[in-house]
């Protein structure tokens, strides 16, 4: 008989193929088998109620779980909604400012629309009277600067008038002076008189004037300082009024006194002078002085006329 010899690694092998089919065959080696698996692992049953503990335990896990994200989750959607309902309060609050806003905006463009219409009818209304007026202004101008040519014309013919009248005047005093002089040392008469007459009859006749020898009575007592009887010279020709004082002499009182008359005659007959003339041969330097501020003209020589 022939002996085989196997060695461990051959055996383990050979257990390991032919264990399944002895644990099918042999109910012993199934009962080893299971005697030895019990020593590191539990039972079929022990292991189905831990696995299905372990299954509720996780159900209850994740119940828990669901609960407490549903809770969360409400939580989260109460806030939400908490944070909607705000932001939808604020939205309310903010649309009704804004519409508040808009309807004082509209409000106030609408004022400030009627007052804008309002200034620029009050401008258009002023452009047109300005308009208005500078037209009045121009035609006024206008008219003012026609009569004024013609006033200037007509100055300027009387003030030719007027210097060749005072030309003719100055050479008669001057021809007449010494012969009135010694006229009125012979016979007594006043050289203001006699001159006064020759030259009312030269003016009147040569140069087509009108010589008033004006009286009026100062009841006031303005010139004198008492009512007295006033007299004046005045010389009219083309609506121009010349007040005259004819005297052999003046000095610094007639010079006043002769003002006093003119303005007298001024406010009493309502007619303003053009011109003031004093003709004297003789007039004192103090009185010169008082013409000069008083605007009387001077004339003692023809030779020393202004022309004006």
């Amino acid at each position: 008989m022939t002996q085989l010899t196997i060695d461990s690694e051959q055996l383990d092998q050979l257990i390991l193929q032919r264990l399944p089919m002895l644990m099918r065959q042999n109910p012993q080696i199934q009962g080893l088998i299971l005697d030895l698996a019990r020593q590191n692992f539990a039972e079929r049953k022990e292991t189905d109620d831990r696995f299905y503990q372990l299954l509720g335990e996780l159900r209850r896990d994740r119940e828990e779980q669901s609960r407490k994200w549903q809770e969360y989750t409400q939580e989260q959607n109460r806030k939400w909604e908490e944070q909607n309902r705000k932001w939808e309060e604020q939205n309310r609050k903010w649309e009704e400012y804004n519409q508040e806003q808009n309807r004082k905006w509209d409000e106030q463009n609408c004022k400030w629309e009627e007052y804008n219409q309002e200034q620029n009818r009050k401008w258009d209304e002023q452009n047109c009277k300005w308009e208005e007026q500078n037209r009045k202004w121009e035609e006024y101008a206008q008219e003012q600067h026609l009569q004024w040519d013609e006033q200037n014309r007509k100055w300027e013919d009387a003030k030719r008038e007027f210097d060749r009248m005072h030309e003719a005047i100055m050479a008669i005093a001057k021809k007449h002076d010494r012969s009135i002089t010694a006229l009125g040392a012979r016979w007594e008469i006043k050289s203001e008189s006699s001159f006064r007459n020759a030259l009312v009859g030269i003016l009147e006749k040569s140069f087509d004037v009108q010589v008033l020898n004006i009286t009026d009575y100062d009841d006031e007592g303005v010139v004198f300082g008492r009512p007295d009887q006033i007299e004046l010279d005045v010389i009219i020709k083309n609506g121009l009024l010349i007040i005259c004082e004819i005297k052999s002499s003046i000095s610094r009182s007639d010079m006043y006194t002769f003002e006093r008359k003119v303005r007298f005659y001024e406010k009493h007959h309502q007619r303003q002078a053009n011109r003031i003339l004093v003709i004297s041969p003789m007039v004192e330097a103090k009185a010169e002085q008082i013409a000069e501020k008083l605007g009387i003209e001077v004339y003692s020589d023809s030779m020393e006329v202004k022309e004006l």
